[in-house]
């Protein structure tokens, strides 16, 4: 099953994020609560955990993107 990244929603003024750094790239091994891109957002970096273990297949945002909060950024395929 494939698992989307979201850039999340950490507060009530927040409505956008930039892609800071991906620690992880394309087809790369994940694990679940690991953290796999740091997001600049209007209160401060926030470090973004792998929703799920598996292989990062796809990055939609690169770094230096800008995008609205819940926007998808990168796609997990699950191991079972």
């Amino acid at each position: 099953m494939t698992k989307t990244v979201l850039i999340p929603k950490v507060g009530m003024g927040t409505t956008e994020g930039t892609i800071a750094k991906w620690h992880k790239n394309e087809g790369d091994a994940v694990n679940e609560g690991e953290v796999i891109v740091d997001i600049e957002m209007a209160k401060g970096l926030e470090e973004i955990p792998s929703p799920a273990t598996g292989t990062l297949t796809k990055i939609l945002l690169a770094e230096g993107a800008t995008a609205d909060v819940h926007t998808a950024i990168a796609l997990i395929e699950e191991t079972a």
